[in-house]
Formats: structure tokens, sequence, C-alpha cells
């Protein structure tokens, strides 16, 4: 039985990622057919494209399905009509939430939203309201346990990026965000490890929440994560005293 248990386990863990991977790809196409309905299918001349088909490789998308999305969002084929909204609004504690969406039915999704931002002790507010409190960034995340810090600063300064915070054995690189895709094409050619390339709303200052008090709002976020229409969400919370 105890087999059975671990392979139950293994199973479900695997149903987990695959989900997770399964909304990962759901977002990144949205974005490509949006950067494309917008702009373009010629990532050369389509910033926004190219940094869409960066976050797509980085995510292991095959080529076939980034080139059917782009053909879908510049009309070459057949496709849905997404429209961006971006909503603001403040979670408990006073946090302030920017979230980004992309959908084929604005009411319906304004009307979950809504919901989810009651349910869970949040308000939504006006355009303006908490988008002062962050900055537009290009984030890429690479894994390399190997290199000199001296070494990958060399590098990523090389690339085009301002910055890199260690985490564990990864970095959070930070660029220009009209500059992220071709940092994140650089450093790819010189052989790092690109676990995510994207454009972020990332807080200039934050909020600190005791980890004891945190449930609601962590609910919440994990909850609008979750929301199929909801492309990306920025908050400027930082969890403290953690009891794990």
């Amino acid at each position: 039985m105890a087999g059975h248990s671990k392979w139950a386990n293994i199973k479900h863990k695997k149903a987990a990622q695959d989900a997770k991977r399964g909304k990962v790809f759901t977002k990144i196409i949205k974005e490509l057919m949006v950067a494309a309905k917008n702009g373009g299918s010629d990532p050369d001349s389509n910033p926004r494209l190219r940094q869409a088909i960066s976050s797509a490789k980085a995510a292991n998308m095959p080529n076939e399905t980034i080139v059917r999305n782009v053909q879908k969002g510049a009309g070459e084929l057949e496709g849905v009509n997404y429209e961006e909204i971006s909503y603001e609004g403040f979670g408990p504690h006073g946090v302030a939430i920017m979230i980004e969406v992309m959908t084929d039915n604005k009411n319906r999704t304004v009307a979950e939203i809504r919901h989810l931002m009651t349910k869970y002790g949040g308000n939504l507010g006006e355009n303006g309201s908490v988008s002062w409190m962050f900055e537009r960034l290009g984030q890429i995340v690479i894994h390399d346990d190997t290199s000199e810090e001296d070494t990958l600063l060399e590098d990523i300064l090389e690339a085009g990026a301002n910055d890199f915070t260690k985490i564990e054995s990864n970095y959070l690189i930070s660029t220009d965000p009209t500059l992220s895709a071709d940092v994140s094409e650089k450093l790819d050619k010189k052989g790092y490890n690109i676990i995510s390339s994207s454009v972020e709303m990332v807080p200039k200052d934050v909020i600190e929440v005791e980890d004891s008090t945190s449930s609601k709002l962590i609910d919440l976020i994990e909850n609008l994560e979750d929301h199929d229409d909801i492309q990306k969400i920025a908050s400027n919370f930082e969890i403290v005293n953690r009891k794990d």
C-alpha cells in the first residue's frame, strides 16, 4: 500500500504541475495573439510580440504553437478576439493589487473579479488608484549554481540588464521593459538557463503583513491567479514572521 500511496502522490503532483503548465500556456497564448493583433506578426518590428515569444520559449512552448497563435492574432488564421483591461484595487491590510486581464467577455470578467475581491475582504478601485505604486520592469529568471557572481554581473550588464537579485540558485534579473526580450535572448545565447522572461508591474515599496493574519490576503491572490481571464497580478506585500 505504501507503494500505491507514493504513486498516488506522484500522480497528484504531476496533475497539479500539468494544470499549472496548462494555465501558463493559456496566458502566453493570449499574449501572443493580442501582441500580434496590435502590432503585427513580425517580432522584429513588434517588441511586445518579441517579448511574448521569449516568454513562450522560456516556458518550453512548442514552436508550432507559437507560430499558429501569432497567425491567429494577426488575422492570418481564425481565432478568438480578446480585449485587454486593467483593474486596480485593494486587498486586506490595504495591500495594492494590479490586475491585467484578457477576456472575450469583459462584463462577465469584471463581475467575477469584483466578487472575488469582495469575498476576501478587498475592493476594486478607480483607474490610477494604485498604479502609481508600481513600475513596469522586465523580469528574467535564470537558474545558475555554477557561475561566479562577478561573471554573471558582467554578462547581464553586457546584455543590457540593470541588476540582479540572487534567490537560492536562481537569479532575478531586472531590465528596461523594452529590452527584456533582447536581454533574455543574449543570455540564452551565452548558455544561461532561462526559467522565465516577462514584463511585470513591480512595487516601488512593500507593506509587511504578519503571517498569522495573512490567510485572507493569500486566498484572494491565489483565487485571482487561478482565474482564466487574468493574465498577471501585481501586489505590494511581503509576508513576515513566517511560522513554517
